[in-house]
């Protein structure tokens, strides 16, 4: 369902899901409505009581077993987010409902308690922010992720981090605890320096600059924070890539990471729509570019390729940033994080007495 741009919000359109039966769409009844302008969209929040948060990975191209997840959908409104299309399984909209809807885990720091405590639990690094970013908006007020990070750093468990917000700051003092005993990794996702072209992409994250700066109070605090160039988009975000390691690297980053931008299922309508909206004179050439760099596809979910692409101009993105890195020293030192620290949670009652 097409509706008007929203201010503040990344989706251009109100999509449906690939499981509903019904399609909306807005009609003109007569009375004007049509010329009328859309409220403005509000953020809801419901709480999701889950049985568990751990989620254990089998894909072979992902390099950590375990993660979790304290929300569902994302206010930061990534009009490129591979996570949007998850929303189609509560029967919401990948599109505006993703950005707008979303759901909380207030129990999530009880039940990864829980989970630790398990006689058979191995102790594997757990990945925040592998599907929606555990410092979105919503965690001002709901402190789910510093939660979890207090637990972790009790346990003396390992633990990664991806996100595109400052608010990672605001909890230094339980990462440099887990950063004393090599138990934390942080990447700040930076995908363009261009500010305009970051609003219009990803219209409720933090700044380029203020995300490069996070970047810089991580490293200067002892924690490790490498620059995350993802996802890289032709034609609207390729040419910047030497430069956005370039300024990681003036900011502290030693490690370094990129992704080629992945289209699954509805996000492929999504993004082309966005493209059409606010880079009509590019759209074509990044949707050919992104057809050559995935086998004829405009997505390409192969184990193996689907992250950084195939083909002529994948190799040369792929050479490109291992050239820039080998430059500047970046990605020679990247020891595992510590697993042989970890001590089970004290549950209380009989149960700590085996």
């Amino acid at each position: 369902m097409k509706q008007e741009t929203s201010r503040g919000r990344g989706a251009t359109m109100q999509i449906e899901g690939r499981f509903e039966h019904v399609e909306r769409e807005r009609f003109d009844d007569g009375w004007g409505t049509m010329d009328e302008e859309l409220p403005p969209l509000k953020t809801t929040v419901t709480v999701e009581h889950a049985k568990s948060v751990l989620q254990h990975q089998k894909s072979p191209d992902i390099p950590f077993e375990l993660s979790l997840n304290a929300y569902r959908g994302c206010e930061h409104g990534c009009i490129y987010c591979y996570a949007r299309p998850s929303h189609a399984y509560l029967n919401l909209s990948p599109g505006l409902d993703f950005e707008t809807k979303l759901f909380a885990k207030p129990d999530a720091a009880k039940l990864l308690r829980a989970e630790l405590a398990k006689p058979f639990y191995r102790c594997s690094p757990i990945a925040l922010g592998s599907n929606t970013d555990p410092y979105q908006p919503i965690e001002r007020e709901w402190k789910i992720t510093r939660q979890i990070l207090e637990v972790l750093a009790e346990c003396r468990h390992p633990v990664s981090i991806v996100t595109k917000s400052s608010l990672i700051e605001r909890d230094l003092d339980v990462l440099t605890r887990l950063a004393d005993d090599d138990l934390v990794q942080v990447f700040i996702s930076v995908t363009t320096l261009d500010a305009e072209l970051a609003r219009k992409m990803e219209p409720r994250t933090a700044t380029p600059s203020r995300r490069l700066q996070a970047i810089q109070t991580l490293n200067e605090a002892g924690v490790p924070c490498g620059v995350f160039v993802a996802p890289v988009i032709p034609f609207l975000t390729d040419a910047e890539l030497e430069k956005l390691l370039e300024t990681g690297y003036e900011h502290g980053a030693r490690s370094a990471g990129y992704i080629l931008l992945r289209l699954p299922y509805e996000l492929k309508d999504l993004f082309k729509d966005w493209l059409a909206t606010h880079y009509p004179l590019k759209a074509e050439h990044v949707m050919s570019r992104m057809r050559e760099m995935r086998g004829g596809r405009e997505n390409d979910p192969e184990f193996g390729s689907r992250f950084h692409g195939q083909g002529l101009f994948a190799d040369l993105l792929a050479q490109r940033f291992n050239k820039a890195c080998e430059r500047m020293g970046i990605n020679l030192e990247n020891a595992a994080l510590d697993t042989r620290q970890f001590v089970k949670p004290n549950l209380g009652g009989q149960g700590s007495l085996f």
